[in-house]
């Protein structure tokens, strides 16, 4: 109804969820990309938090953390520096996922959207997908 987009994720540690939330997006977002964009930054939020709360618990984190993403054109525009007139409105979001790249916090991957696991709290999935 009010062509809003639903960002999701779904945190795992060690094969096992420890955090996932389901929100409906703020803004009404006008390409699939921005949508994705907009989830990879509140999903990168939660991961810093984390990341530091284990770092809290004395439970180093050395590598880079994945955050899997089946939309090509948000991953691009993740390890891509150049700004042009598509992600103009969605700069500050962009900032904050590049440096979070950049600094090896993160590191974005590839899913196939059939197992993305995450679309059972951001869509309405049959029985079978479900």
């Amino acid at each position: 109804m009010t062509r809003r987009s639903r960002t999701g994720y779904l945190l795992l540690l060690g094969g096992t969820p420890i955090s996932w939330k389901s929100k409906k997006q703020l803004v009404v977002s006008r390409f699939s990309a921005e949508v994705e964009y907009h989830a990879m930054a509140s999903t990168i939020s939660e991961i810093l938090w984390m990341r530091w709360l284990l770092s809290e618990l004395e439970i180093p984190c050395l590598n880079p953390t994945q955050l899997f993403c089946d939309n090509q054109a948000a991953r691009h525009i993740a390890n891509n520096l150049v700004f042009h007139e598509r992600t103009k409105h969605v700069e500050m979001d962009c900032c904050f996922v590049r440096e979070r790249v950049e600094s090896h916090e993160i590191l974005p991957m590839a899913i196939n959207t059939k197992d993305q696991i995450t679309d059972v709290l951001t869509k309405p999935l049959g029985t079978q997908d479900f």
